[in-house]
């Protein structure tokens, strides 16, 4: 096992090596929240597929064919699909919009009025997302070196936490490409073809499990109905994908570097049922399903193969982790503390000056370093903080399903409708979308609690109760302003005043390659410090 120690060690001390070089270029709140909006097609295909793929996707996914054999490919399958929804058919309008988070295309949309209730919805989810990634280190480190769940927690969480902070979105994309191309080798190249050959290929596959392992409805037609609504409407509006889709530098990067991405969510779904399938032939009575990937890990593969998969295991909880981390920090500071600080300041100050209408700071020119480095600092701040919350939380929680259950029913139920509301149907209104937000969400928390988390209803009643609470108020209501919907068109259409940071936008950008060389570069050198 030494020469796969060395592997794990070598690669966690990649990622801080890689933080250290994000936190180089980060010197702005655009390079540090969403890279500089600068990001290629192979780049930004890479970080996508990266951040969605997580430890739920390698771990849950190989679980999940090992329970229900092909057919268990379903929910990694919904993920994939819901991406490619919002690449072909969202993610330009999205990128156009030159915002930062999804509360803020909300403000933008219906005029300042909902941005903060679903700031609190969409900080829930991210919060509760990076959660369930951090428990995940618990099973990961158990493999590797015997480690206590406490310690192993702390240890993973503690190296995403630093990598995050020092660089921001920087570090995270820079060290997701690092995961993207270790979860393409560790699973797909090598784990999927020695699992078929140790376990006598696919004919003796077939011959040794019942044939609803080969079903395509297998796992069950209410259960995909389910994973379609959770998964794949999560993927449109989650703040960790739309973080993502803003660093893309085009809304053509957008489009087809995502589409690439959600189609390698489609191949990775599969890999990991048939990776699961061939671990019930070879290992019929485990515990527990999702003791299948390490199982198989541990003894199927030869040394430093082993390592290298495993380390693809934890390449995958990471990037989901730390994607979570970002969004949850973003939202909080710059969707809650900062709307809170705007309101205080307002009262305290009447009088004064420097304020917009709604009583919100003004934003300033990131060109002046004192205030750009001031919201770098803030950022990273909130970064620091909500990663110590969440492994406090990760450590006084166990169940990682119900968990992510929870935040993606919440996150669902509550702002699909005025999300895609705003987005498809000029007549909706603030009053209709925060109708829509305390229906929805408080419908599917009430379920939740009298159904159970992990039951199906709460979701299918939910978003019924989401949409019709919308459609109603915003037919009773006034009309959005015009001048509100004027100016939402003219940032779908890209005609705005540029970035909210005042970094240019239009910058001449290279490949992939000129991305990183770009993104390793000393902010001197790089020359948009």
């Amino acid at each position: 096992m030494a020469v796969d120690y060395a592997v794990i060690v070598l690669y966690l001390a990649g990622m801080l090596v890689m933080g250290w070089w994000g936190m180089r270029r980060a010197k702005s709140k655009s390079e540090f929240l969403v890279a500089g909006r600068r990001l290629g097609p192979a780049m930004y295909s890479g970080t996508m597929a990266a951040i969605v793929l997580g430890g739920a996707s390698t771990i849950g996914g190989v679980g999940l064919g090992y329970q229900y054999g092909l057919s268990g490919a379903w929910m990694v399958f919904t993920i994939g699909l819901g991406l490619l929804a919002l690449s072909v058919f969202f993610s330009a309008r999205i990128a156009r919009l030159k915002v930062y988070t999804v509360s803020e295309m909300l403000d933008l949309r219906y005029g300042g009025a909902a941005g903060i209730i679903s700031g609190v919805v969409m900080w829930a989810y991210t919060l509760m997302l990076a959660v369930t990634s951090t428990i995940a280190y618990a099973t990961i480190f158990d493999v590797l070196f015997g480690m206590d769940r406490s310690l192993s927690i702390i240890l993973g969480g503690a190296i995403v936490v630093a990598y995050s902070t020092l660089g921001g979105m920087w570090s995270i994309t820079l060290t997701d490409m690092v995961q993207f191309v270790v979860k393409t080798i560790g699973v797909l190249l090598l784990l999927l073809p020695i699992a078929v050959i140790k376990a006598g290929g696919f004919a003796e596959m077939k011959a040794q499990l019942p044939d609803d392992y080969f079903a395509p409805l297998g796992i069950g037609g209410q259960t995909v109905f389910t994973y379609v609504l959770i998964y794949s409407f999560g993927m449109l509006i989650g703040q960790d994908i739309w973080q993502r889709v803003f660093t893309a530098r085009s809304d053509k990067v957008a489009r087809l570097g995502g589409t690439a991405a959600g189609t390698y969510c489609l191949a990775y779904a599969l890999a990991g049922a048939v990776i699961g399938t061939a671990a019930k032939v070879l290992y019929p009575h485990l515990g527990s399903p999702d003791d299948a990937f390490a199982t198989i890990v541990k003894d199927a593969l030869p040394v430093g193969v082993r390592g290298l998969v495993l380390a693809a295991a934890l390449s995958a909880v990471m990037s989901t982790s730390s994607g979570a981390l970002i969004a949850c920090a973003t939202v909080a500071n710059n969707d809650i503390w900062s709307r809170v600080k705007g309101v205080a300041a307002k009262r305290r100050r009447p009088a004064e000056g420097g304020s917009g209408d709604d009583g919100t700071p003004s934003r300033t020119d990131a060109g002046d370093g004192a205030e750009a480095h001031d919201e770098v600092r803030g950022n990273r701040l909130f970064i620091l903080l909500m990663g110590l919350a969440v492994i406090v939380i990760a450590l006084a929680l166990n169940n990682v399903v119900e968990a992510l259950t929870l935040a993606y029913n919440v996150l669902v139920g509550g702002l699909l409708v005025p999300i895609l509301g705003g987005l498809l149907w000029k007549r909706g209104t603030a009053a209709g979308a925060l109708a829509s937000v305390a229906v929805g969400g408080l419908t599917v928390v009430g379920l939740m609690v009298w159904l159970g988390v992990l039951a199906n209803e709460p979701i299918y009643y939910g978003l019924i109760a989401s949409l019709a609470a919308y459609v109603a108020v915003s037919l009773a209501t006034p009309p959005t302003d015009a001048a509100v919907l004027a100016a939402w068109r003219a940032r779908l259409a890209g005609h705005s005043d540029g970035d909210p940071d005042g970094d240019p936008e239009d910058e001449p950008e290279g490949d992939t390659a000129g991305a990183v060389a770009l993104a390793l570069q000393p902010p001197s050198a790089a020359g948009r410090a």
